[in-house]
């Protein structure tokens, strides 16, 4: 089935999107808007190939930073939005981001999802200048970051993000980067590097010197490296605890068993609602 939007579809609180016994595809026009809204799950679905709705006012920041208007090419776009789950969805080639979590959003769980031929590939956080961004908490686990990608795997800003189990098979120029010290927690991922020479390194800092970055906390534990893939970790070395309980945050597997944990990244295959 496959579903092209003239305009963003604005989903509301307490909803599900399941796509399971389907074969659900968002094409060739706007893409998935949640808005002000909480206790969202979108699951099992295609989105890919998303355009800016035409007509009507289009935001010309690149920061993606004030109101929502129209379409502006994002697969999802997550808009002081909580509570948010995006499970075991396929996506490539939308004409800005996959997905944007900005404007305050926060608990938010991106897994199982399978990403493709896209560059700018998942922002988080809004704008440089937005503070109300430190609260934001965003959990990426077992996904497959597969081919023709080129950065943002995340891009984060100002919270709290953990990147756990996931398999990061390709990237063009980096894979996590982020900027406005966020504090990234990278565990039992495993990277695997470009040849290209000039790309093995993992992260990037965004419009920081060394003498300001060095104090963000970014921690590798347990990653697998491969190809020539590298960290720069940074921060002190027995950062401050984050208040958060041990049932919030996803117990990392050893970084040998992701192949297993993104074997069926994507889209499922179901009969019926059965999966």
């Amino acid at each position: 089935m496959n579903i092209k939007l003239s305009q963003e579809l604005m989903v509301q609180s307490h909803k599900t999107i399941d796509g399971r016994g389907a074969n659900v595809h968002i094409a060739y026009g706007c893409g998935i808007t949640l808005q002000f809204v909480h206790n969202v799950i979108i699951h099992n679905i295609h989105i890919h190939r998303v355009v800016r709705s035409s007509g009507g006012l289009i935001r010309d920041s690149e920061d993606h930073y004030g109101y929502r208007t129209v379409g502006d090419g994002d697969g999802i776009s997550i808009f002081g939005s909580s509570k948010i789950w995006l499970d075991h969805i396929s996506m490539s080639e939308c004409q800005d981001g996959l997905i944007d979590a900005i404007q305050g959003s926060t608990a938010i769980t991106i897994s199982n999802c399978h990403f493709t031929h896209h560059d700018h590939v998942i922002l988080l956080g809004a704008s440089d200048v937005y503070s109300k961004d430190q609260y934001m908490q965003v959990t990426l686990a077992f996904n497959h970051f597969g081919k023709e990608l080129i950065q943002r795997m995340p891009r984060c800003r100002w919270g709290y993000f953990h990147v756990v189990n996931n398999d990061y098979t390709h990237w063009k120029l980096y894979a996590i980067g982020g900027s406005t010290h966020p504090t990234i927690i990278s565990q039992g991922n495993r990277f695997i590097a470009p040849d290209d020479p000039l790309t093995k390194e993992i992260t990037h800092r965004n419009y920081a010197p060394e003498s300001e970055w060095r104090n963000w906390i970014w921690r590798s534990e347990g990653d697998r490296f491969m190809n020539g893939a590298f960290f720069v970790t940074s921060g002190p070395p027995s950062p401050p605890r984050l208040k958060l309980k041990k049932k919030d945050i996803i117990k990392a597997e050893p970084a040998t068993f992701v192949g297993r944990l993104t074997k069926f990244s994507g889209t499922l295959k179901c009969k019926g609602v059965k999966c």
